[in-house]
């Protein structure tokens, strides 16, 4: 009796262990969060003086994100050089472009473009 309900306690515990593990995917490092830009750094390596473009006019920089960690920006707060704002209204995200440092010196380079990647994922927790 005590076997069977160990075997029964072990399965249970493995079928936990795959379906929990099956079921995650992970998220892409460039989506959107309702009218928000997200841009999560998934490497081991800091990144410095990161420059996000969207659709090749709209720029937003940040010092740094760490690793592990994401910037997160409101669509409205990214600027062209003459000063006029993204208008999350009236445009819509096709291309988002990011360029940094690794703390190691190495160039990070990340690009979307939305005629020819994936669509931009919106993760349903709009702001």
């Amino acid at each position: 009796m005590l076997k069977v309900l160990l075997r029964r306690v072990l399965c249970a515990l493995l079928v936990l262990v795959v379906v929990g593990g099956c079921g995650r995917e992970e998220a892409p490092p460039i989506r959107l969060r309702g009218a928000w830009l997200v841009v999560e750094n998934q490497s081991r390596l800091e990144w410095r003086d990161v420059s996000v473009v969207v659709n090749g006019y709209y720029k937003g920089v940040a010092p740094r994100v760490a690793p592990g960690g994401r910037l997160e920006a409101p669509l409205s707060g990214f600027v062209t050089g003459f000063g006029q704002r993204f208008n999350p209204a009236r445009e819509k995200v096709s291309r988002v472009e990011i360029r940094a440092t690794e703390a190691s010196g190495t160039p990070v380079a990340l690009d979307w473009d939305g005629n020819t990647g994936r669509p931009l994922v919106d993760d349903g927790q709009g702001r």
